[in-house]
């Protein structure tokens, strides 16, 4: 069984982002980027089915600039056997990044496509469910374990009311959160070993995809600043507030 893990690259999660001067963006200048979490899950939950023999090949795939490869290079550390980056220096929204993704599916005909639920910068958690739709796959979205069984696939996700388990014929889209594993570090044999695994370079041209955007960023501005807290010494006084001063009763 094939696998196709798309991963993204982000700033990492340690970093306090910042504003550009001109509120047109956020600042990446000598900014350390990293694979955005989820996708890391992505990736791990694939190595752990190769290596329980359920997955034959695990194929990595990113959309973004030259130096995502990267972020590729970290994957196939990881245990992937060989990565695909779509090169595009565009502001692409969800639906764009799964038009493209449904290009790299119909070109390497995965059996299952594994995908973080959401990105940590932009935070939309739609591509996945964008490319089921695209590819007419089934989808089980936000799970926290997965079975393969067959030509069946068993998510458990996690929803508002508890847990629900659903079965899917593959190929099916997969979309991982937080509980689903832990990913594991790359050790440096593999992240030698991986500078020779192959990596393949495509545009969104070459794939017959269009991805001018119909969205267009005015503005981009940091949240505003919280005033600090204080104490009251009595209920009435801390009614008296909220009436008067946070006017919120």
């Amino acid at each position: 069984m094939k696998v196709l893990v798309a991963v993204k690259r982000v700033v990492d999660y340690n970093v306090k982002v910042r504003v550009k001067a001109d509120n047109s963006g956020v600042d990446l200048a000598n900014v350390k980027m990293s694979m955005n979490p989820f996708c890391e899950i992505a990736v791990e939950e694939a190595v752990r089915l190769k290596e329980k023999g359920v997955a034959t090949e695990i194929v990595v795939v990113s959309i973004g600039p030259s130096t995502a490869q990267e972020q590729l290079r970290t994957a196939l550390a990881l245990g992937a056997d060989r990565a695909v980056l779509v090169e595009s220096s565009e502001e692409l929204t969800s639906l764009g990044v799964a038009k493209l993704l449904k290009a790299v599916v119909d070109k390497e005909q995965p059996q299952l496509v594994i995908l973080g639920k959401q990105a940590i910068d932009s935070d939309n958690n739609q591509t996945g469910q964008m490319l089921a739709a695209l590819t007419g796959y089934g989808q089980g979205t936000f799970a926290s374990k997965v079975e393969v069984s067959g030509d069946k696939v068993n998510v458990t996700r996690e929803i508002d009311d508890g847990l629900q388990t659903v079965a899917l014929n593959l190929p099916a889209i997969v979309t991982t959160d937080l509980r689903l594993n832990e990913p594991r570090y790359a050790s440096l044999p593999n992240i030698m070993k991986a500078k020779k695994k192959p990596l393949e370079t495509l545009t969104p041209d070459a794939l017959g995809v269009s991805v001018v955007s119909t969205n267009k960023t005015l503005k981009v501005e940091a949240p505003a600043v919280r005033s600090a807290g204080i104490k009251v010494k009595s209920v009435a006084e801390l009614v008296e507030k909220l009436k008067n001063e946070a006017k919120v009763i």
